[in-house]
């Protein structure tokens, strides 16, 4: 029987590209997206979730469940960028991110457990970002929402291990999708202290993105993981430098890697 996976923010980006190529490899998807209506052309089924709302969320699951009578795989990969200078983005903003990236995939997960504890199986991927392992200028709120579901993942392992269920996280680097245009972006702010910094970081955020890896590698890299019998707890997808920058974090200096940091951001 094809297993069942259920993909949240599968509508553009790497969740619209895991979906299209799992299809392919005859698993039975699910993506979700806030105005499922708007994708007519979707090779996948969509249905209308919100991961801020947990009414959306059990209606959707229970759209699975009714559909299809099991659910295997959940891939918590709905997400929302930010950039700014922390001091400057407002605070409902930095909530609003939060509530996206770490406690909307915790409000899945909640929703998604006593199913698979009664099917005694089942995997969840957490799509993280490499940016998750480190504070980048003008990232940070996007570094610490990720890098929190980078821990809580590793603490919900431990927890749900007597129940047959396994857990990962998913870490890609830069890739060539829409992330830039979605992202909430603080306004340069014609008297700020950070106008010039914070402008040249973004513009040079925004060169990364476009000219980022293909979404393809995401989807092979999310299907081996499904494929796996045990999952390791983290996974790294994107350029070598990217993932590199995660080892050189263990083994240098702090003021040696943040130095390193600013020198490639330009500041």
């Amino acid at each position: 029987m094809s297993k069942v996976v259920l993909i949240t923010g599968g509508s553009s980006g790497i969740g619209k590209s895991v979906g299209e190529y799992l299809s392919q490899k005859g698993f039975a998807v699910y993506g979700t997206s806030r105005n499922p209506e708007r994708y007519p052309e979707s090779k996948f089924t969509l249905v209308k979730l919100d991961v801020s709302d947990a009414v959306s969320i059990a209606a959707a699951i229970n759209t699975v469940m009714r559909e299809a009578g099991r659910l295997d795989v959940l891939i918590n990969n709905a997400g929302a960028g930010i950039t700014g200078p922390i001091e400057e983005i407002p605070d409902a903003e930095i909530q609003r991110n939060f509530d996206t990236n770490l406690f909307g995939p915790i409000r899945v997960i909640k929703a998604v457990l006593p199913l698979m504890r009664i099917q005694n199986s089942g995997l969840i991927i957490n799509i993280t970002s490499i940016a998750g392992y480190m504070g980048l200028p003008y990232r940070g709120v996007y570094s610490a929402s990720k890098g929190a579901l980078e821990l809580i993942t590793e603490a919900f392992r431990m927890e749900i291990k007597d129940f047959n269920i396994h857990m990962t996280n998913v870490a890609p680097g830069d890739f060539a999708t829409n992330i830039a245009a979605g992202r909430y972006h603080a306004p340069i702010l014609e008297h700020s202290p950070y106008k010039k910094p914070y402008g040249d970081t973004l513009k040079l955020m925004d060169t990364h993105v476009s000219s980022g890896k293909d979404p393809q590698l995401m989807a092979d890299a999310i299907y081996k993981v499904i494929t796996t019998e045990h999952p390791k707890i983290h996974y790294k997808v994107g350029e070598f430098m990217q993932k590199f920058s995660i080892v050189l974090k263990r083994i240098l200096p702090d003021k040696v890697y943040e130095k390193m940091l600013m020198n490639h951001y330009k500041l």
